[in-house]
């Protein structure tokens, strides 16, 4: 089984994961200058520096579809710059899974593959993909919704360590990011992690350094650039979050019921 999955960010990593360790190939795509945050566990770094491990798990930047399917021979997940997933139609994927988080479709249709899974809000079951996987912290955060749509998005970062927006980084203005701080780092409230055209971007909260955008990025004001975890461990770092597992779950759980569903009719 082939699974073609839209956005290399770190949710979209989190499935991923589920997904390859549970024997299903892997193929991924995102922008050609990719905006992730959380870059240790992001495959989509895999465009940037030719290569990315998260956790135990190898993606490579692919020039093409030939050479995806190299590297898929290999045991490597394959990352195409290819925010049109024009790739689809040379790879037919059994599943595909739209975890761009853009808060709406940008074009994903559920005659797009046997399979078609939106992860979030903007997507409605059975009208434009086959599921939709909550990616709201709560109660029903990576649930595999079947009819309907996932909680509208509130602009509200979840709560960790009792802190939600206060730990998001946002640019101060429209222009190119420059960073003095990498991620892992411990900061202080106050400090300087980058600057965008001259103007400081200042962490609000003490924690780690657990996201912070590629250098050279082209931001607007208001984006954000970056995250600080308050409760301040290290190795969170290199792992992807309990919210990504969970949406992982929900999608690994997903693929495998509509399999089963749409093989019979």
């Amino acid at each position: 089984m082939l699974a073609l999955i839209r956005g290399a960010g770190d949710l979209a990593s989190g499935i991923a994961l589920r997904l390859y360790r549970s024997g299903i190939g892997i193929v991924m795509t995102d922008l050609e200058r990719p905006m992730s945050i959380r870059r240790t566990v992001a495959f989509s770094d895999a465009i940037l520096r030719g290569t990315m491990t998260v956790e135990d798990v190898t993606a490579k930047c692919a020039e093409n579809v030939q050479q995806a399917r190299e590297f898929l021979a290999q045991g490597t997940i394959p990352v195409l710059a290819d925010p049109e997933c024009r790739c689809r139609e040379e790879l037919k994927p059994d599943v595909l899974v739209d975890a761009i988080l853009a808060k709406k479709n940008l074009g994903t249709k559920i005659t797009d593959a046997p399979v078609v899974i939106g992860v979030g809000p903007g997507f409605i079951a059975g009208e434009d993909c086959h599921a939709v996987i909550e990616t709201m912290r709560g109660h029903t955060l990576g649930r595999a919704i079947y009819r309907g749509s996932a909680l509208p998005n509130t602009n509200i970062p979840g709560l960790i360590g009792g802190f939600a927006g206060e730990r998001v980084l946002r640019a101060p203005a429209d222009g190119t990011f420059v960073s003095t701080r990498k991620i892992r780092d411990l900061v202080k409230a106050g400090d300087t992690v980058g600057y965008v055209a001259g103007e400081p971007m200042k962490a609000t909260v003490a924690g780690v350094l657990r996201g912070l955008i590629a250098d050279g990025a082209a931001v607007q004001k208001g984006l954000k650039c970056g995250d600080v975890d308050p409760r301040a461990e290290v190795s969170y770092c290199d792992t992807v979050s309990d919210k990504a597992s969970a949406i992982g779950g929900g999608v690994l759980e997903a693929v495998l019921h509509l399999s089963g569903v749409l093989r019979e009719q």
